[in-house]
């Protein structure tokens, strides 16, 4: 079971990327006073740390179970998008 580093009760990173393309929409708009513009930019900001910390959060949790050696124990192998687990065949 994993531990997760972030909390339950705030957005996942799906609500975190529709509220962030609505901020940019809003600043593209060019509707908005510098002070809304600011206030958005700033949620924006924050938005954008809080999706990067879930996308490290998920990416530490992506591991790949892998055979090690013939003692036939398990080893965590961090997960490689361009590295085929070994002794699978594409």
């Amino acid at each position: 079971m994993y531990v997760a580093d972030v909390a339950e009760s705030e957005p996942g990173f799906d609500v975190v990327l529709v509220r962030l393309r609505e901020v940019v929409g809003r600043l593209e708009s060019g509707e908005l006073t510098l002070e809304q513009s600011l206030a958005v930019y700033e949620e924006g900001v924050q938005l954008a740390r809080r999706g990067q910390l879930l996308l490290a959060t998920a990416e530490k949790r992506v591991e790949i179970l892998v055979s090690a050696g013939s003692g036939g124990g398990l080893e965590a192998v961090p997960f490689d998008l361009g590295a085929a687990p070994s002794g699978s065949e594409a």
